[in-house]
């Protein structure tokens, strides 16, 4: 075992206190096995009991989960187990109108009864999360993921540092800087991918380049629309969404970004990062495949690997005003249980540990032990003490992070990020880990504020509802259309065939629907 740091307890004196959450967790030893469905085309779920954290939580608690996968057709699939009456008993996905019409037709369990039982969701969420949770009739049937008090992210721009260098390290600040700088790396690297997007076909990437052209920019693009004033307009007609595609299409037609963009799968751009093939990486998250990659990088040489910049942005923007990525109070997505659900209870049970102290200890790091990254905790039961192995096995908790991190359904948000915040400042600045370093000095105050713009999308069942559904498809075709443009003039044209195509399907009713209940959310936030 490595020898003990000053900063750190000794893991000797400090048995792992668990007894009391376990005892609030399970009261009783009979296994629970639960089915486990997420409702995305490109989310496959690790094998649980594989990783070392969900083997712990399966051999400690007897918890069985078995994954049902969207084989890649999430809401064909979906629409099966409804049809068929074979419901998962956990389905797992965004708050959209998929999960708002199975709730709606009574097929998730309230769960204010277990939020009053349980001591986790209600004191880390609070009400104000909780009041935004309740649907029509009052109730609570999501268990919400990554909820949060404070800003949180890991939205931006991830260099590689050995090609920087090699390059001369020039600015990096501006959309022009970025694109010479591409260009820069085309030139002398053939075989580098110069700007790496991830998945676009869900906004990966150019979603970022389009938050560069707009101060205060929350990401509309997943409602199609923009806010001007005090009501939702059309995102085709946005003066800043209209230059972004063009400038993302330009960087498709110059080969600095990858033709594969909307295809590739998250295996195939992990892999380049991995390789080093990439100089600039943008992402709504690129700490789940960008950490384990810096530790290889600088297996190699320890002045390579990746560092993250701070956003990009038009010349002339405030840069403090632009936000490569958002975050809202209530965090992610959510979990539902299922009225085919055997052991509601028992499932809430679980998931409410999960978002506690113990839960995230163990699924962020690990299982707790001397020769684990934490073994307990300190006086007050909640603050872990990390053994010296936290900083000296980067590369070690970086893969424990890798896989756990896809099976983190109900993340604690403040507890997650306050508990390593304020523990990697006590060590010297080479022992940090990676994630969290750039996370303080770069992502977290870069992302802004969405909460306003949160559950405002209609159901399918209503006409607004039959409406957003028609425009969806168009604006997926416009969008990977106009990727592909092959002038300026084509893209622009693609945006506004595609604004008038959905003014023909009823596009005002459905910007209508989406500015009222924006205003009702901001009641809510505001106490009226």
């Amino acid at each position: 075992m490595p020898k003990e740091s000053k900063h750190l307890p000794n893991p000797s004196t400090e048995a792992p206190q668990l007894d009391k959450q376990q005892k609030i967790f399970r009261t009783h030893d009979e296994p629970l096995e639960l089915s486990f469905y997420a409702h995305y085309n490109s989310y496959t779920m690790p094998q649980w009991g594989a990783d070392p954290s969900s083997k712990w939580i399966q051999d400690t608690f007897n918890i069985h989960i078995k994954a049902i996968s969207s084989d890649g057709n999430a809401k064909q699939k979906l629409q099966k187990m409804i049809t068929s009456k074979q419901l998962p008993d956990v389905v797992w996905g965004d708050r959209d109108f998929d999960l708002q019409r199975m709730r709606e037709e009574g097929l998730f369990v309230p769960l204010d009864e277990y939020i009053e039982k349980y001591p986790n969701l209600k004191k880390w969420a609070g009400e104000k999360v909780l009041d935004l949770l309740r649907a029509p009739d009052g109730k609570i049937y999501y268990f919400p993921n990554y909820y949060t008090s404070k800003p949180y992210g890991n939205a931006g721009y991830v260099v590689n540092k050995k090609i920087y260098r090699l390059l001369g390290s020039p600015p990096l600040e501006t959309t022009d800087d970025l694109y010479s700088y591409l260009k820069k790396v085309k030139e002398r690297y053939p075989d580098v991918v110069p700007f790496e997007t991830g998945q676009a076909k869900d906004g990966h990437g150019i979603d970022q380049l389009f938050s560069a052209f707009k101060e205060e920019n929350y990401s509309f693009t997943r409602l199609y629309a923009v806010p001007k004033g005090n009501r939702m307009t059309s995102i085709y007609q946005d003066p800043a969404f209209r230059e972004s595609a063009i400038y993302v299409a330009r960087l498709m037609r110059e080969g600095l970004m990858p033709a594969e963009a909307m295809i590739q799968t998250e295996d195939q751009v992990s892999e380049k990062l991995t390789e080093g093939k990439v100089a600039v990486y943008a992402s709504a998250n690129p700490m789940i495949h960008v950490m384990p990659a810096d530790a290889e990088q600088r297996k190699l040489n320890p002045e390579d690997g990746y560092i993250f910049i701070d956003p990009i942005y038009k010349k002339g923007l405030d840069r403090s005003k632009i936000y490569p990525g958002t975050y809202n109070i209530l965090g992610w997505n959510v979990a539902a249980i299922t009225t085919d659900a055997k052991k509601p209870e028992a499932i809430f049970a679980m998931l409410d540990w999960m978002t506690g102290p113990e839960g995230s200890a163990v699924q962020m790091w690990g299982p707790p032990g001397p020769d684990g990254y934490w073994n307990g905790f300190g006086p007050d039961g909640e603050t872990p003490l990390f053994t010296s192995k936290y900083s000296s096995d980067r590369a070690g908790l970086a893969k424990i992070q890798s896989i756990s991190g896809d099976m983190i359904w109900v993340g604690n948000t403040v507890y997650l990020d306050q508990t390593k915040s304020n523990y990697e400042q006590s060590l010297p600045e080479e022992e940090r880990n990676w994630a969290t370093y750039w996370q303080q000095k770069v992502t977290w105050k870069s992302q802004g504020d969405a909460t306003p713009f949160i559950n405002v999308q209609p159901v399918l069942n209503n006409e607004e509802g039959q409406i957003m559904r028609v425009i969806q498809e168009i604006w997926l075709d416009a969008r990977e259309e106009a990727l592909f443009g092959q002038s300026d003039e084509e893209v622009l044209a693609i945006l506004d065939e595609a604004h008038r195509a959905s003014m023909e399907a009823g596009f005002e009713k459905y910007l209508d629907y989406i500015t009222r209940r924006w205003h009702d959310n901001l009641k809510v936030l505001n106490d009226e």
